[in-house]
């Protein structure tokens, strides 16, 4: 029997009934095109947000075909300027982000930012100050930046652990750069600062931590994050994909603390040496529903909103279970 008589039939009608189904299949398999090529995302504090900066300045996003506009929110509010269609994405805390998802604002999360670490933010005293420990005053004054942010939920937990009644506690808003001024004229007996004004204080007034902010309920506590609103979520998908995707890369490549040390002053008034100095929290490089919950849940047991949160229905489709 002639066996390359029988072979090359046999190839060719494998060739017309598979060759078109191959080919097929490749086309099948093109990813569909992103809903849009540009995204306008607000940006904050600049140690949180550092990892986006660093991978925006090195056209990460544009590589992956998206031009991510970055927008400086200085003290403006980002999640204001998101609801007003100014913004597509913004950073904000996440205490800020689930007090308005309480209330009722449709978020859905793109990505956590920043969590603190060890003395990342902390209560702080001056030198020769007589509250050297937290239980030293029963109503003690702290300085917050914020009446119903991150600050002031963690004053309350971090002094309610060592033994102050909350309700006792009495905070005082005050900008970070203006907290120096206020201890020196006695105006309160301590500041929840975050860093660099941290460092800045210890090196400039030789400012001293009375309590670390991470620990406790605190400990290790998500601290911001990225978000959109549930409208543009649902209309742009594809596009949001694509920007967790290279923003998680860009978490991960911050887990070298040099990453972030070496940036800083290229985009911030944090100078080299105090870039060095300060302590650095983690960069998470999942959106973690578990993690999140824990903010929401001491949001919701000190008061900060009327119910329970579920973050879990914030996520993208893709992290629901």
């Amino acid at each position: 029997m002639n066996v390359r008589r029988l072979v090359l039939p046999l190839v060719a009608v494998l060739l017309a009934t598979g060759g078109c189904s191959l080919f097929t299949s490749r086309d099948a398999a093109a990813p569909a095109p992103v809903e849009r090529t540009t995204l306008r995302v607000g940006v904050g504090g600049p140690i949180d947000t550092a990892p986006l900066r660093v991978a925006t300045a090195a056209g990460k996003f544009r590589e992956a075909g998206l031009n991510v506009t970055l927008v400086d929110l200085g003290t403006e509010d980002g999640l204001a300027k998101l609801a007003g269609g100014q913004l597509d994405v913004t950073f904000a805390s996440d205490v800020s982000m689930f007090r308005a998802a309480n209330a009722g604002t449709a978020l859905q999360l793109q990505g956590e930012a920043y969590t603190s670490g060890s003395n990342t933010i902390a209560l702080v005293t001056l030198p020769n100050s007589d509250y050297t420990e937290p239980t030293d005053k029963k109503s003690p004054k702290i300085a917050v930046d914020d009446l119903d942010d991150i600050g002031a939920l963690t004053a309350r937990s971090v002094l309610a652990t060592a033994g102050v009644d909350p309700a006792k506690v009495h905070l005082v808003p005050q900008p970070f750069d203006r907290m120096p001024d206020a201890l020196q004229a006695g105006e309160v007996d301590a500041a929840l600062m975050v860093e660099p004004y941290i460092t800045r204080a210890e090196k400039e007034l030789g400012a001293q931590i009375l309590a670390d902010g991470s620990s406790g309920a605190t400990l290790d506590f998500p601290a911001s994050a990225y978000a959109t609103t549930g409208a543009f979520a649902r209309d742009n998908p594809r596009t949001l994909a694509v920007f967790r995707r290279v923003l998680m890369q860009a978490q991960q490549a911050a887990a070298d603390p040099a990453t972030v040390r070496d940036a800083l002053p290229t985009f911030s008034d944090i100078d080299p040496t105090t870039a060095a100095l300060i302590s650095l929290g983690t960069y998470p490089t999942t959106l973690s529903a578990i993690r999140l919950q824990r903010v929401a849940d001491l949001m919701h047991t000190s008061g900060l909103i009327p119910s329970r949160l579920d973050v879990q229905a914030m996520l993208p489709e893709e992290d629901q279970p």
